[in-house]
């Protein structure tokens, strides 16, 4: 990060300076490991104990908070501090030294084309009649199939892996490991064996696509797997066959999606959530870590639990749970005090 001051990153976000406008930072940190010279923020309010001992030069903050005690740190105040902290993350990204030019190491097809600006690591591979926009960066190892079509704008970590026939839209950015177009999960029992059906179709990435570290995205068994626009996956996340992923949902690690699953608009996986194939989840929907999805779920609702249920009615169901054993004695207590009733009403 350069040296700017908290007035000039107060202009840059469109803040207001609450304290010294001329302290100066030139690196980040988390707030509980501030110094003199670090920016740092605050987002989540259990973190807010660490804002009256961090040393941090400059604290992002909301621009309603109120301080329970006078602060000597210098605070810019923001609509979202996390959203600013981002600004000023993506600035600093595009300070670093970029890759540029064609490794002599590595591997383009005579067929394929590559646009303006790209760079291609070495030993990555470009196979026969791919397309690669402009301003994208292949790193090492990195494996582009037959006829693969890619936008402009997109980076693909080492040992990314796109199969024959994808489509990656602009400006995505596939991680390390990552697999784009394995075949889907298809076995048809023939006997007492699985005889394996061809997976015919392909696999499609919009505009604006993340995809995690070792994640893979299946082809489809015929017409495509889809990522809408703006969706973002994190590591170790399964997309099965013909899984239609919405625009800008965001699905946590080991995520595991089945087969033919549709997902809505703006929905968030927490982590280890799994769904049954089949499905639809409707816009907005809210699932919890480890949640099991055997059925539909309609638009804007939040759910928890294997079978998912409504959340509060999980975290209601969740305090009774606790108390299960003490109410199972109660229960064979008030049995025997009313067998014992019966026998004195029977003499």
């Amino acid at each position: 990060m350069m040296e700017f001051t908290a007035q000039q990153i107060a202009e840059i976000l469109n803040g207001t300076v609450d304290g010294n406008p001329n302290v100066k930072v030139n690196n980040f940190s988390k707030i509980e490991e501030g110094t003199p010279h670090s920016l740092t923020f605050l987002a989540n309010p259990k973190y807010e104990p660490y804002i009256y001992h961090t040393e941090a030069g400059i604290i992002l903050v909301n621009k309603d908070f109120i301080p329970s005690t006078p602060l000597k740190n210098t605070l810019v105040r923001v609509p979202n501090p996390y959203a600013a902290l981002a600004v000023l993350l993506e600035m600093t990204e595009k300070q670093k030294k970029t890759k540029e030019g064609i490794d002599p190491a590595a591997f383009i097809h005579p067929s394929a084309h590559t646009g303006q600006g790209c760079y291609v690591g070495t030993f990555a591979c470009i196979a026969e009649n791919a397309r690669i926009g402009d301003n994208c960066k292949i790193y090492p190892f990195a494996y582009v199939g037959d006829n693969v079509v890619i936008g402009n704008n997109c980076i693909l970590y080492p040992h990314v892996t796109l199969y024959e026939g994808s489509r990656i839209g602009n400006n995505c950015i596939l991680h390390a490991g990552c697999v784009i177009g394995s075949d889907g999960f298809g076995f048809a029992p023939e006997g007492e064996q699985y005889k394996k059906i061809p997976q015919l179709g392909n696999t499609i990435l919009e505009d604006n696509v993340e995809i995690g570290a070792n994640t893979t995205v299946d082809r489809a068994v015929m017409g495509a797997t889809i990522v809408r626009q703006g969706a973002k996956l994190d590591n170790l996340v399964q997309i099965a066959h013909n899984v239609e992923v919405g625009e800008h949902t965001v699905i946590a690690a080991q995520v595991g999606i089945s087969g033919s699953v549709k997902i809505g608009k703006h929905c968030r996986f927490g982590g280890q959530s799994g769904m049954a194939g089949h499905i639809t989840i409707g816009n907005h929907v809210g699932i919890g870590a480890q949640s099991g999805i055997i059925g539909n779920i309609e638009e804007g609702r939040t759910v928890l639990g294997s079978p998912a249920i409504e959340a509060k009615s999980f975290m209601r169901s969740s305090v009774i749970f606790k108390r299960l054993p003490d109410m199972y004695r109660m229960v064979e207590e008030l049995q025997r005090e009313m067998e014992q009733l019966k026998k004195e009403l029977n003499k």
